[in-house]
């Protein structure tokens, strides 16, 4: 049975005015897909989310298609929307521009990210030789441009291109100190990887917010591969629990739904307040662990 102080802090969390939620999606490519995108939208605006977020193509391959998207997200749910923005491959004056562009649309939320090679998560990142050379520096001049809400990146088991946790946690306060407001987190599935981090960060200083960015498992396959490109970990007791359920979809959602409620339920009892999930477009499940944290419309 539940401990008694444990069962009260679960009961009680809806009734806790300091508990913050935000979801991110990606912009959608086909009809159906940008169907079920506004569905899920629907769906979610009313938890009353901080924002809404939507990601940004390799590139800015997805750009208009992104301004388009927190646009109408904004004028049609009332809900604030945050625009992904990186520095791949372009230069200053051209990520400025659409910096200019998110400004006049009435975007205020920007969520700063440097970017990953062409060449994959693995390659090493060569800036524009025009272009902002960094996260931190794209910050430093998206606060030049306007008075933006902007949330960076944050890595719990330490970007793959990080050489130690000191180089790893100096790049995070970089960002922080170029004017970003938080940090969300990259995907991960052992809790006490985030709270290691957390506590790196607090010993060197950092006292903006280190947002977790939950992922819920809607499919162990693709959330496996999305994991190996961006240097996340999968831990043998998960892959266990979804060993041979690639054709028992049913169970799966099962299985996914409880797994993504402990991660959520513990990550409360530690004390967190803030959660921003990775909903590939989906809301069922974003939609249960939001009950669980005592979020209802």
């Amino acid at each position: 049975m539940l401990d008694d102080n444990l069962r009260a802090s679960r009961l009680t969390a809806g009734q806790r005015p300091d508990l913050q939620l935000s979801f991110e999606f990606f912009p959608p490519k086909t009809d159906a897909m940008e169907e079920r995108f506004w569905e899920s939208i629907q769906k979610l605006a009313p938890l009353h989310p901080r924002f809404v977020s939507v990601t940004y193509g390799a590139g800015g391959s997805t750009r208009e298609r992104t301004l388009r998207m927190v646009s109408r997200i904004k004028s049609d749910t009332g809900v604030p929307a945050a625009a992904h923005l990186t520095c791949v491959g372009a230069t200053r004056d051209e990520v400025d521009e659409v910096v200019r562009g998110y400004q006049a649309a009435g975007v205020s939320r920007i969520v700063a990210l440097r970017g990953d090679p062409p060449e994959g998560v693995g390659q090493p990142f060569t800036p524009h030789p025009e272009g902002y050379q960094n996260a931190a520096d794209l910050v430093a001049g998206i606060r030049r441009i306007g008075d933006f809400d902007i949330s960076v990146a944050a890595y719990p088991e330490k970007h793959p291109q990080s050489a130690d946790w000191d180089a790893d946690i100096d790049n995070l306060k970089r960002k922080l100190d170029a004017g970003a407001d938080r940090a969300i987190t990259q995907m991960f599935f052992s809790n006490a990887d985030y709270l290691r981090y957390l506590e790196r960060a607090r010993r060197a200083g950092v006292t903006a917010p280190i947002v977790p960015g939950i992922q819920p498992i809607h499919s162990f396959k693709q959330i496996s591969g999305f994991a190996a490109r961006c240097g996340a970990s999968i831990p043998a007791w998960l892959a266990e629990r979804f060993e041979g359920l690639e054709d028992d979809p049913e169970t799966h959602a099962l299985v996914a739904a409880a797994v993504a409620a402990e991660q959520v339920t513990e990550l409360l009892d530690e004390g967190v307040t803030e959660f921003h999930f990775y909903t590939l477009n989906r809301s069922n499940l974003v939609l249960a662990l939001a009950r669980l944290l005592g979020r209802r419309p």
